[in-house]
């Protein structure tokens, strides 16, 4: 990261020039001609996305707007857009021990699918919740898992990620809760803060990191799925606030892969509805 770090702006002046040198950048030729080596002819609606998002945000534009576009930029090379409504990626506003703002480049569930379906191996990816009531059988020998019983209760005992290839190959994961908190124990740690998204979004949470998992351990990588794996920052400082969390598109049903929404043409830029209440970036 970045270590020209700017301190939180103080009134309005500091966001100013933010908003300005973030504009000059994306007029600059450099930028452009950066942008359109990797996305060709929708360079255009990107910038245009990311300046929407840099200048809509009172915590990200508090951040250097070279670190915010260092960010952006790792998005426009996984060919993802960074409108929230989206869901795809995120480049969201953090908090480090000293109070100073930085921006961090966050995949999301939906990109996740998008990276994985570019691949053309994948004929449905799924994650979900186990509730009490319910159980979770697996065959030693195969590996297949299936869940059994009634569901009694609203707690989430448990979460699952699958997916299944065109080639017949599929596999599915479980963890149960207690797994799930030790694994965010050691890998986050803003995991206790009370804007975290573990803990404003638990379930959310759980599903992505089991997704997230599966598909390293077990998936078919294109480059893009490794590089997404790399560049995004899974141990994060402590969010600036708990309203800049975007919200992660979570599917109730396994996805079937051609329905996923194209993610190759970003949306022009226009103000993002807000984020539902059940969201999480992650």
């Amino acid at each position: 990261m970045a270590t020209n770090a700017i301190k939180p702006a103080q009134g309005d002046g500091i966001q100013a020039d933010h908003r300005r040198t973030m504009k000059a950048m994306i007029q600059g030729q450099e930028l452009n001609n950066r942008i359109k080596a990797v996305w060709s002819e929708s360079a255009g609606p990107f910038l245009a996305s990311v300046l929407d998002l840099y200048t809509s945000d009172s915590n990200l534009i508090q951040c250097a707007p070279a670190e915010v576009m260092q960010e952006a930029m790792k998005a426009a090379v996984l060919h993802l857009p960074v409108v929230k409504s989206l869901g795809f990626a995120y480049v969201v506003p953090y908090k480090d021990r000293d109070g100073v703002q930085h921006p961090n480049f966050v995949i999301g569930y939906k990109g996740l699918v998008q990276l994985a379906m570019r691949t053309g191996h994948y004929r449905t990816i799924n994650a979900g919740e186990v509730y009490e009531g319910e159980t979770v059988k697996q065959d030693r020998i195969t590996g297949e898992m299936s869940i059994e019983g009634t569901r009694t209760g609203d707690k989430a005992i448990g979460y699952f990620a699958h997916f299944s290839l065109i080639n017949g190959f599929r596999k599915t994961v479980y963890w149960t809760r207690e797994q799930v908190v030790k694994h965010a124990k050691a890998k986050s740690r803003s995991f206790s803060s009370q804007v975290s998204p573990w803990q404003t979004d638990f379930n959310a949470m759980a599903e992505k990191t089991l997704l997230r998992h599966l598909l390293t351990k077990y998936g078919e990588l294109s480059v893009d799925m490794i590089q997404a794996q790399t560049v995004e920052d899974e141990d994060m400082p402590e969010p600036a606030s708990a309203a800049d969390l975007p919200p992660i598109m979570m599917d109730a049903a396994p996805v079937p892969l051609e329905t996923v929404p194209d993610a190759e043409s970003p949306a022009p830029a226009s103000p993002a509805p807000a984020p539902e209440d059940d969201g999480c970036p992650f």
